[in-house]
C-alpha cells in the first residue's frame, strides 16, 4: 500500500499518551461493539467464478489410499496439535533450507477465536472471484487431511499432497537433525502448504492460524492484510486467560505497516490489539465503524445480506450459510479483501456487485451449521467452545422451526465443557452424550456427569460410540407423532463432527 496522507497519521512521538486518552475516553461503549477510537490510523472509504469446496473422500485408487495413509502415519508420529513448544525458531528454519517459499506470494493472515475457517473460505471465495489463483491453509481438517491445503478453492488432491510430503521431507529430516526438538505435525503441514503454494504457483495465500499468533507457525509470512476473528476464552492453558492475554498473543500476526480488519471484539481484547497497531504503524478497519453488516433477512437456504464494506454497501448478497455469526465473517471477509486491493487507503471505489454475489453465493463451510439428513433434519456444526455453542444455538433457532430439538454432543477433554453445555441447554430437548475415536475425546462417561449437572438426569443419555448416539438421537427425534418437526444437531468437536458426517453417508 501506498503511504497514508500526513492528515491520516497522529504524531508517532507520542503514540502511548495518544492511545490512552482515546481508550480512556471510549471503555463505557457497549463491549459489543468493540469501536475504541484508536489505532495509527482507521481505514476510512472516499468516494472466473470460484470452482466449488467440497470434502474429499478417501482416494479411490488403492495405490494412492496406501501411500496417502504412509504420510498420514509418518505426520501422526510427530508431536500432535496439542503439544507445543512456543517457538517459530524450527519452523523458521524449514523455510531457510527451503528457499523462504511464503515469500513468493502476498498473503492474507486470520487469527481469533472462533470464524477462521469460514472466513477464510469466504476470502478465498472472493479472490477467486476476481480470478486469483489461491492458496488456503486452515486447520483442524473435518474429514481428509487434504482438506487443510486448497488450491484455487478444491482442496489439494491427493496425489499432489503425497508428492509435497516427498519434496519437502529431507529438509524436514534435516532441520530435525538441528533441533532440540523435532518439527511437529502442524509445523511439516505449515511447511508442506507454503511449499505448494509456491510450486502452484497461487497469487495469493489466505493462511488461518493454528493456535495463537505470535509463536504460531503460519507466522513466518509478512501479511499486507490481518484479519482478526472474535476472540474469546479457549486454549486458555497456552493463550492467557482472559481476552486481553489471549489478544496479545494473537495480535502477533499484526506487522509493520499491515492493515488489520478487525471483527467485534470484548473491549480488553480490542484495546490490546489497537495498541499493537499503534507500535507497528498498521491501519486498522473495525466492524461497526468502517464496515459492518447493514441489514440481514432469513432467506431459504441461507440469509440476504446488505454489507457496508470499505469502499460502499453491496447490497442483495445471499449467503448460503445460517446464522448472524456467518453474517460477520462475511463483512469481515469482504473488508479483507478490499484492503487486499488496496480500497479505501489507496482507492475511491467500490468492488464489482455481481462478482461479489457470486463469489458468496459460492461459499461453503462443511461442519458449520451443515445440514446432512432429513426426516428427520440432522445438522452438524463444530462448534467446540461456549461462544461457538451460543452461536451455533442462535443460528439454529433462527433458521430452523424445530418443535424438539435432539443434541448429540462429544467434546475434547481440554475445552470448557460445562460452558458449552449450558450456552446449548436452551434449545436441546434432550441430549445423547458420547465421544470421538481420538485421545483427546472426553469419556463419554465423564461428559455425561457434568451434562447431567446442566441439563438434569432425565434429560440426559449416555452413548459412547458415535454411531449408536446417532440412531438413538434420530430415534428420540422420530419416536412421537407430535414431534414430527423434531431435529438433530451434532455438536462438540470438529472431529465428532467430521466423524458423524462420514456415518451419515456424506464423506
Amino acid at each position: 500500500m501506498s503511504e497514508p496522507r500526513p492528515s491520516d497519521r497522529h504524531d508517532a512521538s507520542e503514540p502511548d499518551d495518544t492511545f490512552e486518552e482515546i481508550v480512556g475516553e471510549e471503555t463505557q461503549r457497549d463491549p459489543d461493539l468493540a469501536v475504541i477510537e484508536a489505532g495509527s490510523r482507521t481505514l476510512r472509504t472516499y468516494g472466473g467464478a470460484p470452482q466449488a469446496d467440497v470434502v474429499p473422500a478417501r482416494p479411490a485408487d488403492p495405490e494412492t489410499d496406501k501411500a496417502l495413509r504412509a504420510v498420514e502415519q509418518e505426520l501422526a508420529g510427530r508431536w500432535g496439535e496439542t503439544k507445543l513448544e512456543p517457538s517459530v525458531t524450527r519452523i523458521a528454519a524449514l523455510m531457510d533450507v527451503l528457499g523462504e517459499p511464503q515469500r513468493a506470494y502476498p498473503s492474507i493472515h486470520i487469527t481469533g477465536t472462533n470464524g477462521k475457517t469460514s472466513t477464510a473460505r469466504m476470502i478465498e471465495a472472493l479472490l477467486n472471484a476476481f480470478e486469483l489463483r489461491t492458496g488456503r491453509y486452515t486447520s483442524p481438517h473435518v474429514q481428509s487431511i487434504t482438506e487443510r491445503i486448497s488450491l484455487d478453492g478444491a482442496p489439494i488432491a491427493p496425489e499432489r499432497f503425497i508428492e509435497t510430503y516427498g519434496d519437502v521431507r529431507p529438509y524436514v529430516e534435516m532441520v530435525d537433525a538441528q533441533q532440540p526438538y523435532r518439527l511437529s505435525f502442524f509445523e511439516v503441514l505449515t511447511g508442506m502448504a507454503y511449499a505448494a503454494f509456491a510450486d502452484a504457483p497461487v497469487d495469493v495465500a489466505v493462511v488461518e492460524v493454528g493456535m495463537g499468533g505470535t509463536w504460531d507457525a503460519t507466522n513466518v509470512i509478512d501479511s499486507t492484510v490481518a484479519v482478526v476473528t472474535p476472540i474469546s476464552l479457549d486454549h486458555t492453558d497456552r493463550l492467557g486467560a482472559t481476552p486481553a492475554e489471549i489478544a496479545g498473543e494473537k495480535s502477533g500476526i499484526i506487522k509493520e505497516g499491515a492493515t488489520v480488519i478487525l471483527a467485534q471484539q470484548p473491549v480488553d481484547a480490542a484495546q490490546v490489539m489497537l495498541k499493537k497497531a499503534v507500535e507497528v504503524d498498521a491501519t486498522v478497519a473495525r466492524e461497526g465503524m468502517e464496515f459492518g453488516v447493514t441489514s440481514r433477512e432469513v432467506a431459504v437456504g441461507g440469509q440476504l445480506l446488505t454489507l457496508r464494506g470499505l469502499g460502499g454497501e453491496y447490497e442483495e448478497i445471499f449467503l448460503p450459510l445460517y446464522g448472524a455469526h456467518q453474517a460477520h465473517n462475511a463483512a469481515v471477509a469482504l473488508a479483507a479483501v478490499e484492503a487486499f486491493f488496496g480500497i479505501g487507503a489507496e482507492q475511491a471505489r467500490s468492488l464489482d456487485i455481481d462478482a461479489i454475489r457470486k463469489a458468496f453465493a459460492s461459499v461453503v463451510s462443511p461442519g458449520r451449521l451443515e445440514v446432512v439428513r432429513s426426516s428427520p433434519t440432522v445438522v452438524l456444526d463444530a462448534a467446540h467452545n461456549p461462544a461457538g455453542a451460543r452461536a451455533a444455538a442462535d443460528g439454529i433457532s433462527e433458521a430452523f422451526s424445530f418443535s424438539r430439538l435432539i443434541g448429540v454432543v462429544g467434546t475434547s477433554g481440554d475445552k470448557d465443557v460445562r460452558g458449552l453445555l449450558e450456552a446449548f441447554e436452551p434449545i436441546f430437548a434432550e441430549i445423547v452424550v458420547t465421544q470421538n475415536s481420538t485421545d483427546r475425546a472426553l469419556d463419554a462417561d465423564e461428559l455425561a456427569a457434568i451434562a447431567v449437572e446442566v441439563f438434569g438426569d432425565d434429560r440426559v443419555q449416555v452413548e459412547p460410540r458415535l454411531d449408536d448416539a446417532l440412531e438413538a438421537a434420530i430415534t428420540l427425534a422420530e419416536e412421537e407423532d407430535e414431534y414430527a418437526g423434531a431435529g438433530v444437531l451434532v455438536t462438540g468437536s470438529v472431529i465428532t463432527v467430521g466423524e458423524a458426517r462420514l456415518l451419515l453417508g456424506r464423506g
